[in-house]
């Protein structure tokens, strides 16, 4: 079974087929950085346009370069939410257009789920169920998971996700957008004690996250006297870690069934973050996976393997909608605190 995997969530236009066998027949991703890096984030209507313009190509080069034609491909897949509704339905117009044509279901995907099963692709080893701690530009999530479409919530955020509080903090360094990468870059000539700040909720009984009030400390730091940017950069980096550290602690006691603590999601791309996840994984005694780097971006590989995993399990066709948002656990309890946001 090859499925043909679309990704226009955001600022990356994506398109790859994938094998049920795990073989990435062929691949492209094309990102917006040097569009959005100008206005320090991203602009949903350049965003939108720049998938229409970009993925019709995209997906004629993967095909040329795997040697198949539309005919050969056994399903289509698009990424339906969460996500900006513009680009989404960009993807999801093209998904459902080209699926018709072929004859070929068409199947909409949840952007989390995606990432969460990315690593299945990466490590066909890694067996159901793990904690997943789901850590990006717009999210940052504990999950149990449990196997496809089959998803508990152990924490999220109450304000900012940590890949927000990366491309935040990355700005009020002038190091641009976007901040993840620039930060690690920075970070390693940095002195992480030269800079001290807060590790916000370390300790909390709730395994929730809170990375806004490290960002406004980052600021009143830089308003208050003179510091190296790459020491600010390593204490913020150091900082997240610890949080991120500590939280999936409280959540692995929650969860003592888990197989193996996977990272997923931009920020599980940073090696930081990852070596301090991996020593976490090591004395509990668990496997720590998380995938490649280019697989935790943004990109229609996951895209396409989301569905390979959902149709070997039977599961029922999502509604192929746009869905600016979808969580992947319904059920789960809103989250209180001060910082939540509306």
């Amino acid at each position: 079974m090859i499925v043909l995997g679309i990704e226009t969530s955001c600022d990356e236009t994506a398109a790859a087929l994938v094998a049920a066998d795990r073989r990435i027949l062929a691949q492209r991703v094309a990102s917006q950085h040097e569009l959005h890096g100008p206005m320090g984030g991203v602009v949903p209507e350049l965003a939108a346009r720049a998938h229409v313009e970009r993925l019709a190509p995209m997906i004629a080069a993967v095909l040329d370069e795997s040697g198949l034609d539309l005919a050969q491909v056994d399903a289509v897949a698009a990424t339906a939410g969460p996500g900006l509704v513009g680009a989404l339905m960009v993807g999801v117009v093209t998904g459902q257009a080209l699926a018709w044509a072929a004859g070929r279901p068409f199947l909409a995907i949840n952007h989390l789920e995606a990432h969460a099963l990315s690593p299945r692709l990466a490590c066909p080893d890694l067996s159901f169920p793990y904690l997943l701690l789901l850590v990006s530009g717009g999210h940052c999530q504990l999950l149990a998971v449990q196997g496809p479409g089959a998803y508990r919530r152990l924490a999220t955020t109450i304000d900012d996700a940590a890949g927000e509080a990366f491309d935040k903090v990355a700005i009020l360094l002038g190091l641009g957008f976007p901040g993840g990468p620039a930060i690690e870059r920075a970070a390693r000539s940095g002195d992480p004690a030269a800079v001290p700040l807060p590790r916000p909720l370390l300790g909390a009984a709730e395994p929730h996250f809170s990375f806004a009030g490290l960002k406004t400390a980052v600021r009143r730091t830089l308003e208050a006297g003179a510091h190296r940017t790459a020491d600010v950069a390593a204490a913020f980096q150091e900082a997240v870690a610890d949080c991120l550290a500590d939280r999936t602690v409280r959540a692995l006691d929650r969860l003592p069934e888990a197989r193996a603590l996977v990272a997923a999601g931009g920020v599980a791309a940073n090696s930081a973050i990852r070596a301090r996840l991996a020593g976490l994984a090591a004395a509990r005694g668990l496997p720590f996976v998380a995938p490649p780097a280019w697989l935790c971006t943004d990109n229609a590989a996951m895209v396409a393997w989301a569905a390979c995993e959902r149709m070997a399990a039977g599961l029922a066709p999502e509604a192929p909608t746009a869905r600016p948002r979808w969580p992947l656990d319904p059920l789960a309890e809103p989250v209180r605190g001060a910082g939540v946001k509306a």
